[in-house]
């Protein structure tokens, strides 16, 4: 019922993590309103929802929005037209500084294990922007672990206070 509800703007409980992404995006003062959003995944949990908030006609959205993903042809074409890239598509450097304008937003949602010796675990973690080459051009880039994550629950703590407003009768 929430699906429904979100895609057709009606109030509904926002998947987290798409939530999280746009508020980190409007409280650190960047414009969705006309930008161009190119999303790097397709995904149920994330690229989806994540398309449908940010094309609403609201005051957190009224973006134009290309949702792309691993097989799409020609994918730097569509990144680098974005003033914002969202990439969640579950692939280590699926993101490249190639790929991207300058100035641009980008919102690394991924998180890869990759191997590393050097490591106790012998792997770390990493987005799916290559994130020390990207962040020379970007205006704002979010780290792997650390930036998305947090958000996502925050907006966990944030639906779940909505639901006990709602459940106590202190809010429609």
């Amino acid at each position: 019922m929430n699906v429904g509800k979100m895609v057709v703007g009606e109030k509904a409980f926002l998947p987290c993590t798409p939530h999280g992404v746009i508020q980190l995006l409007i409280r650190s003062g960047v414009t969705l309103e006309g930008a161009e959003v190119a999303i790097v995944g397709r995904s149920n949990i994330v690229g989806k929802p994540l398309a449908n908030m940010l094309i609403q006609k609201n005051a957190t959205g009224n973006a134009t929005v290309t949702v792309c993903h691993t097989r799409t042809k020609n994918l730097a074409e569509h990144t680098r037209r974005a003033d914002i890239v969202i990439a969640a598509a579950g692939r280590p450097n699926t993101v490249t500084a190639d790929m991207v304008k300058d100035g641009v937003v980008v919102i690394d949602v991924g998180v890869n294990r990759v191997e590393d010796a050097t490591k106790k675990r012998g792997y770390r973690l990493v987005g799916d922007v290559d994130f020390e080459a990207v962040k020379e051009k970007a205006s704002f880039i979010t780290p792997v672990p650390g930036g998305v994550g947090p958000m996502t629950i925050t907006m966990l703590l944030y639906n779940t206070v909505e639901s006990a407003k709602r459940a106590a009768g202190l809010v429609e």
